[in-house]
């Protein structure tokens, strides 16, 4: 049954907020809204006010109704089944809106489309991206053209869009590549046309179609089974019907499916693992994408060491895997999604054979830094970097320190420091406190870094 508590965990995910925060922002303890997001507490009418305000939800009364349904089952769970069921047919010929609070809500909250920086993803600049780009303008001048190397989530290339006339974004994951397309690419597209797409698939019944790749891989484990047929019915008919589509509207479903299905995922927000106890059913309902058309972006998918010696560009923005966490390893299951080669899978999380490792998880993340640098045909240079490299986990110890990054920028011009704290991501073994984020910014000198990187330049 759908509940305000539902509803309101629903909200909080969406916005990639954690528990804690909006306990601070609403001032109701971070216990209590645990217990009113499962169920075992109805929220007051004073919190649900509170809490649509820091959601920044503009129908709060829709979420009233809610509450005030929740409310009323509460007291009709008590009375014999008959005489409750009587109880709500007779209410609901009373009340104006009867048994629409659902649809209300449903309309509510499905009629708005999901933002690219909802997406769990490790290192996300999501929180940050307002300092960065502040940060950037106030330091630089005359920057036109903006390089995002190694672009992740995306989200710092959706805020460049909006701030530099011409941007250049490159990440080799195949899934990344498609979202980008998706959520920013140039091409056209038809809402309606897609909207018809998503309607159809809303209406499927699990249980009326077969079994497929997906559902035989991941259904029981990284999703519920009856969740995993459904993803690869509707990834099978995405591809069957790609003759009908353009290329935008189809980079935007498989990009809907992937985000749809991200917080019903049963893992930690990674694919490294899933997580060993009965998946909660929850339904997958697939809602449209914040997509846009962009004609001041170009889309890459190369090595970036590779694609600096071609790009021109004003400033490169630098945010490179700092550990050994490999990304394609880590979000396989999105690869294989979007890829749709049905590889055979190995190990206890079921991961295909590897491909588009990068070096900058390795003992090499050094070298292929500084060659970066060395070949990067820009005026200026911008580094995120945060310091995590005292983690007590080997997999998240950075294999590039602050003081070999800050040695390898100065040879190229003079850099300066900026720090942001901000919240990170733990999996639980790493423990400090003031985490920082790191923002390298360098004025590239060119006679400085011709003869500081003399053996590393391209001819």
């Amino acid at each position: 049954m759908i509940t305000l508590g539902y509803i309101l965990r629903q909200i909080r995910e969406d916005k990639n907020l954690p528990l804690q925060r909006v306990s601070e922002s609403s001032g109701i303890d971070a216990t209590l809204l645990s217990k009113i997001e499962t169920g075992k507490r109805i929220a007051s009418i004073e919190q649900v006010l509170k809490l649509a305000k820091v959601y920044n939800f503009d129908d709060a009364a829709t979420l009233l109704i809610q509450r005030q349904s929740d409310e009323i089952i509460s007291k009709l769970n008590t009375l014999d089944t008959d005489i409750a069921l009587q109880s709500l047919q007779a209410a609901e010929e009373k009340v104006a809106y009867g048994s629409q609070y659902l649809s209300l809500f449903m309309e509510a909250i499905y009629s708005k489309p999901i933002a690219l920086e909802s997406r769990r993803y490790i290192g996300s600049k999501a929180k940050l991206i307002d300092w960065i780009m502040e940060t950037i303008k106030k330091e630089t001048t005359d920057v036109h053209t903006f390089f995002d190397v190694f672009a992740g989530t995306g989200v710092v290339t959706k805020a460049a869009l909006s701030n530099f006339n011409h941007v250049f974004t490159n990440d080799f994951l195949h899934s990344n590549n498609i979202i980008y397309k998706a959520f920013f690419g140039d091409g056209d597209f038809d809402e309606i046309k897609i909207g018809e797409y998503l309607d159809r698939y809303n209406e499927i019944n699990p249980a009326d179609i077969p079994e497929n790749y997906f559902s035989k891989n991941f259904g029981g484990k990284y999703f519920e089974h009856d969740v995993a047929k459904l993803v690869g019915y509707i990834r099978q008919d995405i591809e069957d019907n790609k003759d009908n589509l353009t290329e935008k509207e189809y980079c935007i479903l498989i990009s809907v499916l992937i985000y749809n299905i991200d917080k019903l995922a049963n893992t930690v927000g990674h694919f490294e693992a899933y997580i060993k106890k009965p998946i909660k059913h929850q339904p997958l309902r697939l809602r449209m994408i914040e997509a846009e058309s962009y004609e001041n972006v170009e889309i890459f998918k190369q090595d970036s060491n590779l694609l600096s010696r071609e790009l021109t560009a004003d400033i490169a923005y630098i945010d490179p895997p700092y550990n050994s966490r490999q990304y394609c390893r880590f979000y396989h299951v999105y690869e294989t999604l979007v890829k749709w080669d049905m590889p055979k899978l190995y190990g206890v999380a079921l991961k295909p054979a590897p491909e588009n490792m990068s070096r900058y998880c390795t003992s090499r993340a050094v070298n292929a830094f500084e060659d970066l640098i060395a070949n990067l045909n820009v005026r200026y240079i911008a580094v995120s970097y945060n310091n995590t490299y005292n983690s007590k986990s080997s997999s998240s110890e950075n294999k590039i320190s602050l003081e070999q990054i800050k040695y390898i920028l100065e040879r190229c011009g003079p850099t300066h420091i900026y720090e942001c704290s901000h919240r990170f991501f733990n999996a639980g073994k790493t423990d400090f406190s003031n985490h920082k984020e790191l923002l390298f910014i360098t004025a590239v000198d060119e006679e400085l870094k011709r003869k500081s990187f003399a053996t590393l330049l391209c001819g």
